[in-house]
C-alpha cells in the first residue's frame, strides 16, 4: 500500500513538470536587415539595454532589448484558446499580446486576441502603458485562461495592445512578451503569470530552468516545475540573489587570460533570457575589446577564434567560462563580439546583463522557492 501511495507521488510530481518547446528563429534584427530597415531603426531608436532595469513610473520595455532574440515559445490565451508566440522573458513580469482592438499597422500580421472569442474572458477599465522609447504599446488589461505547456492558468491578468509604435515592429517574429521576472517590478501591480503557477498549486516545485540549444532550430526550452537533470550531470552551483526583482546576483569579477579586466570591486548581474548578448558598462566593454583585441565597434578577425581565450564571470566564488565558440557571432563573412555597451544610471552602480550568449553554456534554474539562481556547466 506504501509503495502504491509513494508511487502515485512520484507521478503526481512528474505530472506538475511541464515543457515548452522552444524555437530558434530568424531575429528581429535579421528581419529588418533583409528589408533594409535596420539602419533606419538603429538610427531612430538610440538603444540603452539598461533603460529596461531603470523603470520610470510606467512599465519601460524597450523593443529594442529583443532586437537578437532568436528563441520563442507557444502560449494560448482564452477559451477555446487562441495561440500566440512569446518571448519568455526573465527580465520582465508582464504578460502581453496584442489585440483586436490594436489598429496600428505593427498588429496587421500578428495574432491578436479576440476577446468577443472567449467564453472565460473577463474586462476590466484598468490601463497598461509600456514605453519604447520614440513611442508606447498602450493597452487595457484583462483577465482569462492562459495555457503554458499544458498548465491552465484561470483569471491570469494580462495586457491586450490597443497601440504599438512605429512599423518596425510589424517585422517582429514574436507577437508578445512572457515575463518570468520577480512581482515587484509588473506594471500596474500584475500578478505574473509564475506567481500563479506557485500560488494555485500547478507546479510540483516553485522553480523554473531554462535549456537554450546551439541548434539553428530546435532543443531548446522552459521546463516549469522542475530540473532535467540530464542537464546537471556537471553539478549545480547555487547563488543568492542580491535582490528579488529581476533575477539579480553579485558578480565579483570578470577576467580575460587571468586577468581581471573588469568589475573589479564586484557589481550586479542580471540574469535574463529576454536579452540576447551579454550587455556591460560602456568602461567595462572597452576593457574586453581590447583584451580579446577587437576593433572599437567590436569586429574581430574570423581566423583568430581558436586562439581566442575565455572570457571567466567569477560569481559566488566560483568561475564560469564563456568560450570564444560562445561569444563571437558569425553573420555572413564576417566575425564580432557578442558584448554589447550599455549606459548605467550612476546612482545604480555598475550592471551587468548576462543574456542568451551567457545562458547558452548553462542549464539555468529559476529558483523561486529559495530566491537563488542554480548554474550547470551543460554536459
Amino acid at each position: 500500500m506504501k509503495l502504491l501511495l509513494l508511487l502515485g507521488l512520484v507521478a503526481l510530481a512528474q505530472c506538475l513538470v511541464h515543457r515548452v518547446p522552444l524555437r530558434k528563429m530568424k531575429s528581429l534584427r535579421q528581419a529588418l536587415q533583409e528589408h533594409g530597415l535596420l539602419e533606419r531603426y538603429l538610427k531612430d531608436h538610440p538603444y540603452n539595454p539598461a533603460a529596461k532595469y531603470f523603470p520610470t513610473s510606467f512599465a519601460v520595455e524597450p523593443l529594442q532589448n529583443y532586437l537578437n532574440n532568436e528563441y520563442y515559445g507557444t502560449i494560448s490565451i482564452g477559451t477555446p484558446g487562441q495561440e500566440f508566440t512569446v518571448i519568455f522573458d526573465t527580465g520582465s513580469s508582464n504578460l502581453w499580446v496584442p489585440s483586436v482592438y490594436c489598429s496600428s499597422p505593427a498588429c496587421g500580421n500578428h495574432n491578436r486576441f479576440n476577446p468577443a472569442d472567449s467564453s472565460t474572458f473577463v474586462s476590466t477599465s484598468d490601463s497598461l502603458s509600456i514605453a519604447y522609447g520614440t513611442g508606447s504599446m498602450t493597452g487595457i488589461l484583462g483577465y482569462d485562461t492562459v495555457r503554458v505547456a499544458g498548465i491552465d492558468v484561470v483569471n491570469q491578468i494580462f495586457g491586450l495592445s490597443e497601440t504599438e509604435p512605429g512599423y518596425f515592429f510589424y517585422y517582429a517574429p514574436f507577437d508578445g512578451i512572457l515575463g518570468l521576472a520577480y512581482p515587484s517590478i509588473a506594471s500596474s501591480g500584475a500578478t505574473p503569470v509564475f506567481d500563479n503557477m506557485m500560488s494555485e498549486d500547478l507546479v510540483s516545485r516553485d522553480l523554473f530552468s531554462v535549456y537554450l540549444s546551439n541548434n539553428e532550430q530546435s532543443g531548446s526550452f522552459v521546463l516549469f516545475g522542475g530540473i532535467d537533470h540530464s542537464y546537471t550531470t556537471n553539478g549545480i552551483t547555487w547563488i543568492p540573489l542580491s535582490a528579488e526583482t529581476y533575477w539579480q546576483i553579485t558578480m565579483e569579477s570578470v577576467s580575460v587570460g587571468g586577468e581581471i579586466v573588469a568589475c573589479s570591486a564586484g557589481c550586479q548581474a542580471i540574469v535574463d533570457t529576454g536579452t540576447s548578448l551579454l550587455a556591460v558598462p560602456n568602461q567595462a566593454l572597452s576593457n574586453i575589446l581590447s583584451a580579446l583585441g577587437a576593433s572599437s565597434n567590436g569586429q574581430i578577425s574570423c581566423n583568430a577564434i581558436s586562439s581566442l581565450p575565455n572570457v571567466v564571470f567569477n560569481i559566488n566564488g566560483n568561475a564560469f567560462p564563456v568560450p570564444p565558440s560562445a561569444y563571437v557571432i558569425q553573420s555572413n563573412g564576417y566575425c564580432s563580439l557578442g558584448f554589447e555597451g550599455m549606459n548605467v544610471p550612476t546612482e545604480s552602480g555598475e550592471l551587468w546583463i548576462l543574456g542568451d550568449v551567457f545562458i547558452r553554456e548553462y542549464y539555468v534554474i529559476f529558483d523561486r522557492a529559495n530566491n537563488m539562481v542554480g548554474l550547470s556547466p551543460l554536459p
